[in-house]
């Protein structure tokens, strides 16, 4: 039996254009010698913590105590008043007769809770989650997805997954599964097609309308092996 599997951000929600104003505003006061909408593009997709990491080390300032729960903490707050579920979605997800799973760098208490705030949940009927926490290094190295084939029993070959981000669209990749490429997040940059397809997406969409077929498409494809 075939999988299909979402990314969180990006995918399912439109949370990405949120999380990355709450970065931009904490980053500013923490360290102010960044011009951080520039630096923070080249990190989207990674934990929290690894984004930190990766821009404290371009920095002479140095972030505070806790800062990747603060962060976390912020972002949480502004989702649960603003979120909204990636037009499409849920239409999407009623039309494609496939077992579920979520894969996420996001911490799972957020992807409960985003699920959850945009009634998309219920749409899942508990479909797995699989979250960062699980494993030593999350996206972009292959270990969560190859966790989450391993617990769901399905081969990877047999997984055909959603993904926003270059470092989500390479670890599925790298991980021997077939990468749906999306663009219709309110994040995304020009040339982010050009990208995923570069990093391993098999096909990309800018909408969720296009994703029943597509699977249908991929599905077909499968049975002739």
């Amino acid at each position: 039996m075939e999988t299909l599997i979402f990314d969180c951000d990006g995918v399912l929600v439109d949370s990405e254009t949120i999380a990355e104003a709450t970065l931009v505003e904490l980053l500013g006061e923490w360290l102010p010698d960044l011009d951080v909408d520039s630096v923070l593009s080249q990190a989207l997709g990674m934990t929290t913590a690894n984004i930190l990491r990766h821009l404290e080390a371009l920095s002479a300032h140095r972030l505070p105590e806790g800062a990747t729960d603060l962060v976390d903490d912020a972002i949480e707050s502004r989702l649960a008043e603003e979120l909204q579920a990636m037009p499409g979605v849920a239409a999407a997800i009623a039309a494609i007769d496939l077992p579920k799973a979520v894969v996420s760098n996001s911490r799972r208490q957020r992807v409960l809770a985003s699920l959850a705030t945009t009634g998309l949940a219920a749409r899942l009927d508990g479909a797995p989650i699989f979250t960062a926490e699980q494993v030593a290094r999350p996206k972009p190295d292959p270990a969560l997805y190859r966790l989450a084939a391993e617990m769901l029993g399905t081969p990877p070959a047999r997984c055909l997954v959603v993904e926003d981000s270059i470092s989500g669209v390479t670890a599925a990749h790298a991980a021997g599964m077939t990468v749906i490429g999306f663009t219709g997040a309110s994040h995304v940059q020009p040339g982010q097609a050009e990208r995923q397809a570069a990093a391993g997406a098999w096909r990309v969409i800018d909408h969720m309308r296009a994703l029943p077929s597509l699977v249908d498409a991929w599905h077909a494809r499968q049975k002739r092996g």
